[in-house]
């Protein structure tokens, strides 16, 4: 059972990030069709797309909050570890442990306090009003779905160091 629940979880990451390529890549397509229109006059369709430049920093956003529960996962997200190589094993591994109970903390916070925002925002009706009008959580509501996955997968990082060897992670060294 233990089995096919990390599996699945890591299916989920997967899946998520996938999605992160797929929005990714809309993102590409809808500027270049915003470029293409205003160098391009094309009769009856419109000099660029007015809604481009909005649409594509949402997707930007989504994109992060998509993938980042996989990048943890994988130890690609941003590490700066030169000093934890430096150091002797055991404190290396002491500071691994300092790091992920601040990094389950700050998730734990972000899931609360993002939660808290989208809920406050959808129960005001909230809108943003730029090119498209749209509501306001619906920006927001990802941060607490992404800071509760990444909250799940800093626990499973504190197992995985608990099981491992007394020293550093070796997933994504800068150093040798």
């Amino acid at each position: 059972m233990r089995a096919s629940l990390a599996l699945g979880w890591q299916r989920l990451l997967a899946g998520l990030a996938l999605a992160g390529c797929a929005v990714m890549f809309a993102m590409m397509m809808v500027i270049v069709v915003d470029v293409a229109l205003r160098n391009i006059p094309v009769p009856g369709l419109p000099r660029g797309l007015a809604w481009s430049n909005e649409v594509s920093e949402m997707m930007l956003f989504l994109t992060t909050m998509l993938v980042a529960p996989w990048l943890l996962r994988q130890g690609q997200h941003i590490r700066v570890d030169i000093v934890l190589q430096a150091l002797p094993p055991k404190v290396a591994w002491q500071i691994e442990w300092l790091g992920d109970i601040v990094g389950l903390a700050c998730c734990i916070f972000m899931t609360w306090y993002g939660a808290r925002a989208a809920w406050a925002s959808w129960s005001d009706g909230s809108l943003m009003i730029k090119t498209l009008v749209t509501p306001e959580w619906w920006s927001l509501a990802p941060l607490p779905i992404t800071f509760a996955l990444l909250s799940v997968e800093m626990v499973l990082r504190m197992q995985r160091l608990a099981a491992g060897e007394r020293a550093p992670r070796q997933d994504a060294v800068s150093a040798a």
